[in-house]
């Protein structure tokens, strides 16, 4: 037999893969890469996941789950949590496309790193009943970390995969998975985390605003995780490096029609201006940067379309703080 095991870098997922190898079922690793979610860990040399596909002699797939993720977002089947997780139909959208490659993999079932209970939102028992109908999957999908505790699926009731076999490990604890993973020598994970940025409260603030002006998609999505983020009006947004890294960062994500601001004389953060830009929108967003220089009274900052090789440059005097909070969501 054949599964397919939703891989995240994480050590449940890992866990759960490793299980069933060694139970003697050929297993194909999937990552379904989400905006709002990190990526499985890549230093080469370094990750768990790297030993065991090497021991396995197992190759990972990746598929990008993007448009499909943010329509979900916007319009959730079956609500939220706390900020804007919609994490059922999240779980619902990861299993039907799992679903819909058991052919192109000829598996014949589905494996997660699920435990009962570990999520408050989407593990507990009628949360997961309810994913597994609505992804039309009911019975193909294996939880092999809490297998005993779950009713028996198909690969259980079919002799596919001995029940005895796998475990029965529920709550929020880690003490077990961490007592399997030092038996299998199994290293290099990360500690536990919500992962998703939907959870994050100050990310989702800016999330809400870019919904409010219709300016939610994907480029913009990876564009507000780096920096102070400014709303200078409806239709005109502003990122503003927080450290050398983050400006590194917005340099890289500039698109043709952005406008990148430097400062010129002195130390000081790059800041990106996305959206209808006005010639007031970049006097404004000069004295943002220039609050956080170090050049005392004014600030030289250069200011220049991305896909144009003419700048300009002005002095300005740093916002007023009491202005520039105004504009600050974080």
């Amino acid at each position: 037999m054949k599964a397919i095991v939703l891989y995240s870098g994480g050590l449940d997922s890992v866990l759960a893969l490793g299980l069933i190898h060694r139970l003697g079922i050929e297993v194909q690793p999937l990552h379904l890469a989400l905006p709002f979610q990190p990526s499985p860990p890549k230093k080469s040399g370094s990750t768990m996941a790297e030993n065991l596909f090497r021991e396995f002699g197992l190759k990972l797939k990746t598929l990008a789950l993007e448009e499909e993720f943010l329509r979900m977002v916007e319009h959730p089947r079956f609500g939220r949590g706390k900020q804007l997780n919609p994490c059922i139909d999240c779980r619902v959208l990861m299993l039907e496309t799992c679903g819909a490659m058991l052919p192109e993999f000829k598996a014949d079932f589905i494996v997660t790193g699920e435990v009962l209970g570990q999520r408050p939102m989407s593990q507990h028992r009628q949360a997961l009943e309810l994913i597994d109908r609505k992804s039309g999957l009911q019975g193909l999908v294996l939880r092999p970390l809490s297998a005993r505790c779950l009713e028996p699926t198909i690969p259980e009731l079919k002799g596919w995969v001995s029940r005895e076999a796998l475990l029965g490990i529920s709550g929020r604890g880690r003490k077990e998975q961490l007592a399997l993973a030092r038996e299998w020598n199994i290293h290099g994970f990360d500690a536990p985390g919500g992962g998703c940025l939907l959870t994050d409260a100050g990310y989702v603030r800016k999330l809400r605003n870019l919904m409010k002006a219709d300016m939610l998609n994907i480029s913009n999505l990876r564009w507000i995780q780096y920096g102070r983020y400014f709303s200078l009006d409806q239709e005109c947004k502003m990122m503003v490096a927080r450290n050398e890294r983050e400006c590194e960062l917005l340099a890289a994500q500039a698109l043709d029609q952005d406008i990148l601001l430097r400062p010129e004389n002195t130390s000081g953060p790059t800041a990106l201006i996305r959206g209808e830009s006005r010639s007031e929108h970049l006097d404004l967003a000069a004295a943002i940067v220039a609050y956080y220089c170090r050049a005392g009274a004014q600030a030289e900052i250069s200011i220049r379309r991305v896909s144009s090789r003419e700048e300009k440059r002005v002095f300005r005097e740093p916002l007023p703080e009491s202005r520039l909070r105004s504009m600050l969501i974080s």
